[in-house]
Order: C-alpha cells, then sequence, then structure tokens
C-alpha cells in the first residue's frame, strides 16, 4: 500500500527531468541547471537532445562572453545537465516536467509510462497551456501527485510560471513547486485548471480576434501589428506573434478554451484552420501570416501582401497651417506635435481664456523637453510662437487642415463639425480624433463630407507614435494621402482602417480588458495575479487593471457598450462588474479608486 501523501516528506526537488527537449525544454533545462539542479533531458530524438545541449552550451557562452558568467560556474552548469532517448532515466528525479506536443494522447502515455518508473513521491508537472490537467492527472496513478508548471518562453528570459492545480493536488505538491519556481528567480503565480490559464486565457482571445480582423480584410498584417505595437506599447504585433507561437498552438489553445468556455470570441478565426492545414504554422514553417527568410527564422521577407510604398498613392493637398479644435489634454498635445513639426498652428477653444490656457499649458510642456535635454530653448520658442490663440473655430478660415478634439460626444462633434463647413475655406480637410464614434456621422453634418477623415491620436499626443487614419466610404482617396503625408511630417506611423467601433486598437484592447474583469468576477484569479501574469508572461507595459484605472473605467464602458452595439457579439457584454463599479462612481485614479484604491493628491 503506497504511503499517503500527508505522511510523505516531500523532497527538495535537487533532481529534474525535463521530458521533450524543444525550444521550451531546452530552455527550461537551462533555468534549473542554472539554479543548481541536476538536470535529466529526456526525448525520443537523439537531435533533440543533442540540440538542447548546444542551445544551453551557447547560451552559457554569450553569459561568459557578457561577464555574467565565470567559466568554471559554466562548466559546473554544463556538467549537470545529462541527455537520454529513454524515459527510465527519470527514475531518479524528484520532479518531472513534461513539454511534449500539446495532445491528449502524446502526454497521457507520457504519464502512463512515469507511473512505472518514478518514486511513489516524485511530483508529475505537465508543461501544457490548453488542455486539462485534471484530466491528465486522472489517468494517473498518483493524482495528487500531478499539477500544471507553465513556463513562457523563452523560459530563461520570462519571469513569470503559472502553477496549476486541479481539484486532486495535493498542497504539498503545490507548495514544493512553488519554493522551485521561487529559487529559479521565477514569479510564481497560483492558478485553477481551465484552458488557458490567466495569461494565455486572456492573450489567445485577443489573438483570436486580431486573426479574425485580418481575415475580413478590415487592415493590413502590418497596420494590425503596428497598431498594437505603438498604441498599447506591446513588444509584438498579434500577427507576429501568432507566427512566433505557432498557427497551429494556437488554434490547438484555442478549441480548448472553446470548449471550455463557449463563447465566440474563443472559437477559431477560420484563417487558422486554413494556415495550419496548408502547413503554413508560422516561423517553424517559415511562413504564416508573414513570410520568413528559412523556416525557423524571425527576417521577414517581403511577399505579395506586403503593401506598396505611399509613393504609389494619390497625391494629397497642400496642408501648411492647422486649425485644433479643443481646450483639453489632447488638443493642446496635439497642437504641440503640429508646431514642432513646423506648421502654424491656431488653437481654437470656446474662449479665449481657456485657449489661453492651453497654450500655457503647451508652453509648461515644452519647458520639461527642454529640461530633459529632448529639444532647444530656441526651438521651444519658435513652436511656442506659431501657435495662436482663439476664442471660437471663425479663426480656423484659411486653415488647410482642422482637427476636431473636442468632448467624445457625437451631438456636440456633429455640431462643430456643421460650424468647420461653414467656417473653413474649399478644400480644406476635417478631422476628428474620435475613438469610439463614427466618422461619417460627422462627415455627414457637413456639405463636403469627401473632406472629412478620422485622425485618431493616442495620448499623449507628443510621446505616441500611432495615428489610425479613418477613413469612411465617403473619404476622398487624395484626402486620405493627404493625412497620410501630414502624418510622416509629424513624424508618426499612420495606419489604416476602416469607420467602425474601435478601429483597430480599442476593438482589440477592450475586450481583453473585459475578458480580464471577467476572470476577478469568476473569482479565477486576483487583480495582481492577472496584472502580474499579464506584464511578467505577455510582456505588457502595464497590467490590465493598472491600465483600466488609468483609461478610467467610466471611458472603458463606454467603448465596451459602443464595441457591443456595432458586433452584437454576446462576448462583447460589459462585465457586470465593471458596471457596478462605475455606477458606484469607481471611476479609477481620477476619483482615488476604481479595482485599487490611490491616495488623494
Amino acid at each position: 500500500m503506497a504511503t499517503p501523501l500527508s505522511d510523505t516528506p516531500l523532497s527538495p526537488l535537487k533532481t529534474v527531468a525535463v521530458v521533450g527537449l524543444g525550444t521550451m525544454g531546452a530552455g527550461i533545462a537551462e533555468v534549473l541547471a542554472r539554479a543548481g539542479r541536476d538536470v535529466i533531458g529526456i526525448d525520443i530524438s537523439e537531435a533533440a537532445a543533442r540540440g538542447a545541449v548546444a542551445t544551453v552550451e551557447a547560451s552559457t557562452e554569450r553569459a561568459v562572453e557578457r561577464g555574467r558568467l565565470g567559466e568554471q560556474e559554466r562548466g559546473e552548469i554544463l556538467a549537470r545537465l545529462r541527455t537520454s532517448t529513454e524515459l527510465e532515466a527519470a527514475a531518479d528525479a524528484d520532479l518531472v516536467i513534461e513539454v511534449v506536443p500539446e495532445s491528449y494522447a502524446i502526454k497521457q502515455q507520457v504519464f502512463r509510462a512515469l507511473d512505472a518508473i518514478v518514486r511513489p513521491e516524485t511530483i508529475l508537472a505537465t508543461g501544457t497551456n490548453a488542455l486539462s490537467v485534471t484530466r491528465l492527472a486522472a489517468d494517473s496513478a498518483r493524482p495528487e501527485r500531478v499539477l500544471g508548471l507553465h513556463f513562457f518562453n523563452p523560459a530563461p528570459a520570462m519571469k513569470l510560471v503559472e502553477v496549476v492545480s486541479s481539484v486532486l493536488t495535493a498542497p504539498a505538491a503545490v507548495a514544493a513547486v512553488t519554493d522551485l519556481a521561487l529559487e529559479l528567480g521565477k514569479e510564481p503565480v497560483a492558478v485553477g485548471d481551465r484552458p488557458g490559464f490567466v495569461a494565455d486565457g486572456l492573450l489567445f482571445g485577443y489573438l483570436n480576434q486580431a486573426a479574425a480582423m485580418y481575415e475580413a480584410k478590415y487592415a493590413s498584417r502590418e497596420d494590425i501589428d503596428a497598431a498594437m505595437r505603438l498604441g498599447c506599447g506591446l513588444p509584438m504585433g498579434p500577427l507576429a506573434l501568432l507566427d512566433l507561437i505557432g498557427v497551429d498552438t494556437a488554434r490547438t489553445v484555442l478549441d480548448a478554451m472553446y470548449a471550455a468556455s463557449r463563447d465566440r470570441l474563443h472559437a477559431p478565426a477560420p484563417i487558422l484552420k486554413q494556415l495550419s492545414e496548408a502547413g503554413l504554422t508560422g516561423r517553424k514553417a517559415g511562413r504564416g501570416f508573414y513570410t520568413y527568410e528559412a523556416p525557423g527564422s524571425a527576417t521577414v521577407v517581403p511577399d505579395a501582401l506586403t503593401p506598396v510604398p505611399d509613393a504609389a498613392r494619390a497625391t494629397g493637398r497642400t496642408v501648411r497651417s492647422v486649425g485644433v479644435a479643443g481646450s483639453g489634454t489632447m488638443a493642446s498635445g496635439i497642437a504641440e506635435v503640429f508646431a514642432k513639426a513646423g506648421y502654424h498652428v491656431v488653437l481654437a477653444a470656446r474662449t479665449e481664456e481657456k485657449a489661453q490656457a492651453a497654450k500655457a499649458r503647451i508652453g509648461k510642456s515644452l519647458s520639461r523637453s527642454v529640461d530633459k535635454g529632448r529639444l532647444t530653448a530656441e526651438a521651444a520658442a519658435g513652436t511656442l510662437e506659431r501657435i495662436v490663440p482663439a476664442g471660437s473655430c471663425d479663426a480656423f478660415a484659411d486653415v488647410d487642415l482642422a482637427v476636431e478634439a473636442i468632448a467624445e460626444d457625437l451631438e456636440v462633434k456633429r455640431q462643430l463639425f456643421a460650424t468647420l463647413d461653414k467656417v473653413c475655406k474649399p478644400g480644406a480637410v476635417l478631422a476628428t480624433t474620435t475613438s469610439s464614434l463614427p466618422v461619417v456621422a460627422c462627415a455627414r453634418a457637413t456639405s463636403r463630407p469627401q473632406d472629412v477623415i478620422g485622425m485618431h491620436f493616442f495620448n499623449p499626443a507628443p510621446a505616441m507614435k500611432l495615428v489610425e487614419v479613418v477613413r469612411t466610404v465617403l473619404t476622398a482617396d487624395d484626402v486620405h494621402a493627404t493625412v497620410r503625408e501630414v502624418c510622416a511630417e509629424i513624424k508618426k506611423h499612420p495606419v489604416d482602417c476602416g469607420d467602425r467601433a474601435g478601429f483597430i486598437v480599442n476593438a482589440l484592447l477592450f475586450p481583453y480588458l473585459n475578458n480580464a474583469i471577467k476572470m476577478v468576477q469568476e473569482h479565477y484569479a486576483s487583480l495582481d495575479d492577472i496584472d502580474a501574469a499579464m506584464k511578467l508572461g505577455g510582456g505588457y507595459p502595464m497590467g490590465p487593471f493598472e491600465l483600466l484605472d488609468v483609461v478610467g473605467l467610466d471611458v472603458s464602458l463606454a467603448i465596451e457598450k459602443v464595441l457591443h452595439r456595432e458586433f452584437r457579439d454576446p462576448g462583447l457584454a460589459p462585465a457586470p462588474l465593471l458596471e457596478h463599479l462605475v455606477a458606484a462612481g469607481c471611476l479609477g485614479r481620477k476619483t482615488g479608486r476604481g479595482f485599487r484604491e490611490y491616495a488623494r493628491r
């Protein structure tokens, strides 16, 4: 009779076997060896085993060259790593981590074989990010010893490790691997057993929507990726990330998520199936959403879908002077951007005093840039001189481009565009900076809808490089060309998108934020664990709840409602928890309380 788990002291996990020596397995083996563990790398392929050793040798050699590791220490690390093609080599392991392909059949085969090989107290960990840990544990002879240990790629660099418990997992096993993760220099996050866990559960829904957006020909792959990198500060765009992860892997994860949630947002976009079945699985195949120099290469090469340069587009209209309507943070930031680029700017507010205050705000911003050495005092003075404050839009009579940056209220915007229609000269381009309202509704308030376009800047405008260029079905080609040329002059990166709710960034960002709220609402994970998971596992500059509190919960709710109305998808309905917080006046940092509490200034 086996000794009860509660009576068996767990070993300190000194010897660890890693089954599966692909990229992830080799990375985990390196992390363990660097942390002083004896590592047994196991793979049925001798070439994979040799490749794993070579990877660790090369990585540690680079560390020596950079002064991060001594030669003797490197030798000790390499001595702690041995490989085998036989699963029996795991017999003496205190912990076995399997990272074989994402297939129940393959993983179950490995676990059943291990049952007959390892000691009764050995912990068995699966590296799955999509399959049920509970199901794998139930098939094991010792289900209490089975758990999930989900590292992120590349394992040596990424700090997050998700420790996944099933209803069968013994707390002692969880504690042992959590302590190990801490000793490896990782940040362990405890999660329950559901497809995708925390990080991938949020990440893959977002990736799926990006794939669907591209499949619908709403925006180019390059513009979708640039929008999320530049608009959200992400390390990679979603389609490039799908290629890195593997299109087939993403499809497997999403299938598992959809089977559990039945949320249409998790149903794999058809293009993922098409690419997978065609063998176009991403970087590893040399082609996925992008085409690569060779299989396994990270170098993207031009293909038939690569956009033509702007030189092949229509010629834009001449723009020398710009009118900016509004006196808030966005309006003053946009005026600063144009004036820095050499344009003469008329900054119009509802009163002369508000316009003067907005100009004074720009002066302070420029002074900060001078203090930080980003701008000379002469350049700052010249920028400020090019800005003329005005108490009404009547001052826009001679501008070549009028940019509206007022409150996000459609009726107010329509009234302003009716005014611009009367005031601005024929041929002037009229642009709205709306982030969620229909641009065509602003255009229809004028007698020249062909001259109206969206220019969605991101906050703070002087720092953020992205501008979403939103053309309606009525926008003239030369107006579109004009805005792209102006973006180049002001050193912004334009991305083209159609006139639908959320454009690119908000249409992908806010469902992700909403899904994070649902995780908390369902008591699956804490605010801190979710924020940590996305920063450490996804490379996000802010966790979803940090970002929600910065954006404002009322603003976030308004955007969620717009997306839900536009697409009528139940999965886009705002999370009730978000609605409750807004109703309670908890709007984020600006009110001192949102998902977290903040010290009042």
